[in-house]
């Protein structure tokens, strides 16, 4: 949403509090529409869980992700947020959908490509010669591929239903759901079938697979997404005479008998007319009013999922594509990360990948050390040329709050955006944009809370509220 620039004096004032994607779409958002924008980061960097971080590595250093994120050619509110920053060049999107997938039991390779036809025409091919299934579990692939985009994802039913259940009703092997189903879910949802509600399954695979031939296509980063969102962010809502505070930790936030808002950190408070509460479910219920929300245990009873990223940088070429999947492994998805941390432009050659493990519940405790030990021999099952590689670096990263566990229910307690608080609103992909907890849902939550703060603002009268 975008609104005439006023001057900075004329302008209702917000209180973005939460720097990670969430925030971040709401700050830009909000200044594009008028406000005086004041964005509130706990943490010494923005960007949330899509930060990036330095890493020495001997007399250098590498630009680190903390996890590894794709789009998606459907993720339109992430693509047009890019465009706004000024940033969607340094990103790339496949012309068509191709993952390469091997089975690193068997060492038996696949891909899953796209074909120039219209949905769901564009899959067949692909789905019909995926080796590794067996010709009778592709033919019943394809046929709960199409049942599965006739399901009802908004009818209560749907959200008291496990995907997996739902796919063995319709003639699917365990087999069948390892190695084709949950190749996406595990990515998307960051949860397997069996614990996936299938609300938000038929969304993943409806909208993002199944309906429109392109949807599916991936895209990737170029550059390290602290660069991609939390410098270009910071850019763009400085430009627009926002204000960003970090290492300010919020710890009230409090109605003003004028209908305005007050929201107090470790050392300052700040006077505002509304404000956006951008942070993850249980910190937002710890800082939502009294009052803010019929049932603050609704919020509190979605349950939470880790990721892990596994780094590893050899002294050579291991990975010849932008990333391969994997099945019948604890390696998921690796990606080759040497561009985008800067290994590409030293003289010594070598290779950066990074592993990414979702639904990381076996493994988010496990020292690194241990991860190595398990890890290592498994890369080399899924990418052989990495069993005569010398290891460089190996590292992991972890976010044991990456997600909101998709588990049936839990779309009855996501929040929409607005409260029954006048002025206060909330954001963030845990929140009910009707996506999953993805960078797309991220950002498609901070425009809604400005919408919802612009509805307000024009039933109000400036002597009634945002003075």
């Amino acid at each position: 949403m975008t609104g005439s620039r006023v001057d900075v004096g004329e302008r209702p004032t917000v209180v973005v509090v939460g720097g990670g994607l969430a925030g971040l779409s709401a700050a830009v958002t909000a200044a594009d529409a008028g406000w005086a924008v004041t964005l509130l980061e706990s943490r010494t960097r923005l960007g949330g869980a899509t930060h990036s971080f330095a890493r020495a590595f001997g007399s250098e250093t590498l630009e680190v992700d903390n996890g590894q994120h794709v789009f998606l050619r459907c993720c339109t509110a992430y693509r047009e947020f890019l465009r706004r920053l000024g940033v969607e060049e340094q990103t790339s999107l496949q012309p068509r959908l191709d993952v390469p997938v091997v089975d690193a039991v068997n060492g038996r390779r696949a891909r899953l490509r796209r074909d120039r036809l219209p949905a769901p025409l564009h899959l067949a091919r692909a789905l019909l010669s995926y080796r590794l299934l067996t010709p009778m579990q592709r033919l019943r692939a394809i046929v709960a591929s199409l049942a599965l985009n006739r399901v009802d994802r908004r009818s209560a039913a749907s959200d008291t239903t496990t995907f997996r259940n739902w796919l063995i009703a319709h003639g699917q092997s365990d087999a069948a759901i390892e190695r084709l189903f949950d190749v996406f879910t595990v990515a998307t949802l960051n949860a397997p079938a069996a614990q996936v509600s299938l609300t938000l399954a038929a969304m993943v695979f409806q909208d993002g697979l199944l309906r429109r031939s392109d949807a599916c296509d991936i895209g990737v980063a170029l550059v390290p997404l602290g660069q991609l969102h939390g410098d270009a962010a910071e850019a763009a809502l400085l430009a627009a005479g926002g204000t960003v505070q970090l290492r300010a930790r919020v710890r009230r936030i409090v109605a003003q008998p004028d209908r305005r808002w007050r929201v107090e950190t470790n050392d300052s408070a700040i006077d505002a007319d509304a404000v956006i509460l951008a942070v993850p479910h249980q910190a937002a219920a710890d800082l939502l009013p009294d009052d803010a929300v019929a049932e603050p245990q609704r919020v509190r009873g979605l349950d939470v999922a880790p990721i892990i990223n596994v780094h590893v940088v050899f002294d050579r070429v291991v990975l010849h594509e932008p990333f391969v999947g994997a099945v019948g492994s604890p390696v998921q998805f690796v990606f080759d990360r040497t561009v985008q941390s800067g290994l590409a432009t030293r003289n010594d050659g070598g290779q950066y990948v990074a592993v990414s493990v979702s639904a990381a519940d076996a493994w988010i405790d496990e020292p690194v050390e241990r991860l190595r030990e398990i890890f290592l021999p498994e890369l080399a099952r899924v990418l052989p040329a990495t069993g005569d590689a010398a290891v460089r670096d190996f590292f992991v990263t972890r976010e044991r709050e990456a997600t909101f566990r998709p588990v049936p229910g839990s779309a009855a307690r996501r929040l929409p955006p607005i409260t029954n608080l006048p002025g206060l609103v909330v954001a963030g992909a845990w929140t009910d944009t009707g996506w999953p907890a993805t960078m797309e849902g991220a950002v498609r939550s901070g425009v809604a809370a400005v919408n919802a703060l612009e509805l307000q603002r024009a039933e109000l009268t400036p002597s009634e509220h945002f003075s």
